[in-house]
């Protein structure tokens, strides 16, 4: 079982039908919906601020879920994927959202829904994301409207992917 911690009188919490690796770590004020899955490696630190994650999000291998100290807590909203070795930190992530492999997210930035943020892209401090795009490139940019059927077949389907991979552990 995922090494799961109290910090500060806070434990973590989480819905149902969720699925940690034995080496992911959960610490402190997190609060998950149902179907979530939290891999291999993969850190959620809600040591000094509080993280809250709706329904079907997967926080992939080895991506680290933190916030800023009394200044920005980490929300996720429901069916986000948070891709290999991402850095998501003190923001603020709407519905149906995929953060690349390797992407970071600093503090006080906000995503709407239907973004999808590309492999290696850094979104700066105080940035907002518009729904409907994908953003790359460092600092991350605009870069292309993301059609119903791209995200469909990316944003969605990973997100249900995730759910049907935790089943086989």
């Amino acid at each position: 079982m995922a090494l799961i911690k109290e910090v500060r009188g806070k434990s973590p919490k989480h819905g149902k039908d969720c699925w940690f690796a034995e080496n992911a770590v959960l610490a402190g004020d997190i609060e998950m919906g149902d179907e979530c899955s939290v891999w291999f490696h993969a850190v959620i630190r809600g040591d000094v601020n509080a993280i809250k994650m709706g329904n079907k999000v997967n926080i992939q291998d080895g991506a680290i879920i933190h916030c800023t100290y009394e200044r920005a807590a980490t929300t996720l909203g429901n069916n986000v994927s948070v891709g290999h070795r991402a850095i998501v930190h003190g923001c603020t992530i709407h519905d149906n959202v995929l953060v690349g492999m390797g992407a970071i997210v600093m503090d006080n930035v906000i995503v709407e829904s239907n973004v999808l943020i590309a492999a290696g892209a850094v979104v700066l401090e105080n940035s907002h994301l518009e729904s409907g795009y994908i953003y790359a490139g460092v600092p991350a940019k605009k870069v292309k409207k993301l059609s119903p059927e791209a995200f469909k077949d990316s944003v969605e389907r990973i997100a249900n992917n995730y759910v049907m991979y935790a089943s086989w552990f």
